[in-house]
Order: C-alpha cells, then structure tokens, then sequence
C-alpha cells in the first residue's frame, strides 16, 4: 500500500470528504469556510456528505484559496492541477524584490542618501504605480534600489532622521505589499506587513502606524483570518484617534481607510449591518476631503466611496444590490489605472452573481484595457474567465481571446 501523508489525496475518499477532513485539519467551522466562497453552512455540509454533486472547477479553485492548498489534486484526487494557474503568476522581477527585501543591512556601509531625496524617490514610484497600466513591471524596476536605500537609511541615520527615515520604510514595505499581492509568495508578503509596522512603529508617526495596519489588516483578510484583521484594524484606529482633532487630509483619509477595511471584513463575514455601517462611516470622513483628493496607499478620496460600496455588496453576496451599485459606479473617475483594474473586476463579479456572463465578458475585457497586470494576477479574474472559457458558447471564444492576454491557459 502507498504511503498517505497528512496531505495527500486518499483514492478512497471523495471530494467532499476531502474538504470536510482539510476543513477541520484547518480548524475551520463550516460557517467561516462556506463564506469564504459565498455559499451557506448546509451547502457545505450537502458537499461533504456527498449530498450534492463535487463542485465545479471555479468554486473547487475557491476552496482551494481558502483552504490554503497548493494543489487541485489534494481535493480531486485525480490530475495534478497547481492552485497557481489560477491565482496569478510569479513576476520576472519578484526575485529581485526578494533579495532587497531579505538583504538587511546588518553592518550598514555605503553612502546614505539625503531623506529629501528618498522622499522624492519614494512619492514618485507611487505615482509610477497608479499611472502606468503594468504597474507591477513598473514597480519591479524601481523596488529594488529603492527598498535597499531606505532600508540603508534606517540602519545609518540616528534621532529624529532616524524615525523619518523608519515611516519611509514603512510606506516602501507597503508599496512592496502591493507589489507581491497575488503572486505565489505568501511568505514575503507576510514578512513585509510585519516589518512594515515594526518600522511603523519606530517612526513614532501615526500615519505610518495607520498606514502599516491598514496593509496588515488585509494580509490578515486575505488568509481567512477575520478575527486577527478585526483586531489590528480597530487598533490602528484606537491609535490614530488622539490626533483626528488636529489630523490633516492624509490622517484624516487613513482613518476613513481604516473604517472600510472594517466593512469589507464584515462584508467577509456576511454581516450587513456592519458592513454598510462602517461604509457609511468611512463615507462621512470622504465627504470631508478636497473634492480631488486621492490618498496614495489606499485609493481613499471621494471617488472611491461608490466602488468601495460596490465591494461591500458583492462580498455581501447580494446580487440585486451588487448590480445597483456597479451601474451607480461603472465609470467611476479613479484616477488610478490599477485601481481602475481592480474596480472593474468587482464590477465585473457583481454581474457574475447576477448571471448575466455577457457583461461579464464585457467588464474584463475593459479591466484588461485598463490594467493588463491586474486582470493578470486577480485571482477572482481568472476564474471568471476561466468559467467563460467552459460558458455559453458564443461567449467562448473571446472569453479564450481574455484568457490567453491574462496567460490563463499557458
């Protein structure tokens, strides 16, 4: 007989025994997993106990990410089919970034640059990142340099330089965040969130601290850790909330940030109420911006407050109101390209949950015009194309036209 490990896919088992054993190895309750990928605790439990036919390959894909398993076949038992396809590619530059990151100056030498300088260095690769539509190649050109020389800014300069120079590395690790988003490197982006609020909190500054949490918080979400991003995010708000008296736009945009990361987690967890509160929240405080203000790290401004409801009500699940918000916010003005991407995505799984897969087709074509490297390495994107790939029909070949732009199927 072949040896079994603890993770490897038993022929005697069905699908849905293989779900229900890897949920609980997980330490997940039905609940927390059937919300994961929009479905209700009895569905679940009708799969497991093979009440229900196996899932589909794109619900199958989603309860892989939450399961946090690198192979189909873990679930399938049948042909080894890497969960990575389908969740984005490794960018060419992500080893330089890797190397940067991991490099820390341990005995600093070199000649340190002026923190005018880094500042002007570092506000520029955000504007690089929202203006060009390959923002990640974009970003994998200037990362590198950059992170080294503000983390070599840390190591050399003292007092308050220092801390300056400790809130710069911070934001740089954010902007590595964005980076690595998506991309099979869990444990960089893990290892940048946490360095990012050490730096953080070594700046003494609560906009790093706010900004280092509001990363945090989504790595947090993103893993299926609802309970620690609820954490973290309440307490960078407990900690800029001293300063709001006297905050100016940035901090006062943070805190508006930080108040719809709370409703997207609680749109995560199926809590409406919550959710649209904390929306309305963080809609007050963007009533109170410039009109053209646009935060940097966070997209938070006015503009952002439509397709931010249009986020609450597709992880809401509720279709009706998903395709309300999306005709409300289709063309919503974000003057930033990846964000623009990204919108549009929502946009196009609001019509997904509607069943209506001709705008689906329609709104990630129009995704993929607007920021080809962020339809590229969404992983909701792909397996929407790839449901389109098997779709109607007539839809089929220019939804294998998206899939090969996206390299989906290479």
């Amino acid at each position: 007989m072949d040896h079994i490990t603890p993770d490897s896919p038993e022929p005697t088992l069905t699908v849905g025994q293989r779900i229900q054993r890897i949920r609980e190895r997980r330490g997940m309750s039905r609940e927390v997993l059937a919300g994961m990928v929009g479905k209700s605790a009895s569905w679940l439990k009708a799969v497991e106990k093979g009440r229900l036919l196996p899932p589909r390959l794109p619900m199958l894909l989603l309860l892989a990410e939450a399961l946090q398993i690198r192979d189909l076949i873990e679930l399938t038992g049948e042909q080894s089919v890497p969960v990575r396809m389908f969740s984005g590619p490794g960018h060419p530059a992500l080893d330089s970034v890797r190397d940067a990151i991991n490099n820390m100056p341990l005995l600093p030498i070199g000649t340190v640059q002026p923190l005018t300088t880094l500042r002007a260095r570092l506000d520029a690769a955000w504007r690089t990142r929202h203006s060009s539509p390959d923002h990640r190649t974009a970003l994998g050109a200037l990362l590198p340099d950059l992170i080294r020389d503000v983390q070599l800014a840390v190591a050399m300069y003292s007092g308050a330089d220092r801390r300056r120079a400790a809130g710069m590395l911070a934001e740089t690790y954010g902007l590595a965040q964005m980076f690595i988003a998506y991309q099979p490197a869990q444990d960089l982006l893990w290892r940048v969130a946490d360095r990012a609020l050490l730096a953080a909190q070594e700046s003494e500054d609560p906009m790093a601290i706010a900004g280092a949490v509001w990363f945090l918080a989504q790595a947090h979400r993103d893993s299926g850790d609802f309970t620690a991003a609820r954490a973290i995010n309440e307490q960078g708000l407990a900690v800029v909330r001293p300063h709001m008296d006297s905050a100016g736009a940035d901090l006062r945009a943070m805190w508006g940030a930080l108040e719809f990361e709370l409703a997207y987690t609680a749109a995560r967890l199926g809590e409406s109420g919550e959710a649209w509160h904390h929306w309305e929240e963080a809609e007050r405080v963007a009533e109170r911006l410039p009109a053209d203000y646009y935060q940097p790290w966070t997209s938070f401004s006015r503009v952002i407050m439509k397709p931010h409801a249009v986020t609450v009500a597709v992880e809401l699940h509720a279709s009706g109101e998903s395709v309300r918000q999306a005709d409300a916010a289709v063309s919503a003005p974000i003057p930033s390209r990846p964000r623009r991407g990204r919108h549009l995505i929502e946009v196009a799984r609001a019509h997904q949950l509607a069943r209506d897969p001709s705008a689906v087709l329609g709104t990630l074509q129009l995704a993929q015009q607007t920021a080809p490297e962020t339809i590229k390495y969404n992983g909701f994107a792909r397996r929407m194309t790839l449901e389109l790939v098997e779709g109607p029909p007539a839809l089929r070949p220019q939804a294998r036209e998206l899939a090969d732009r996206i390299e989906l199927l290479v």
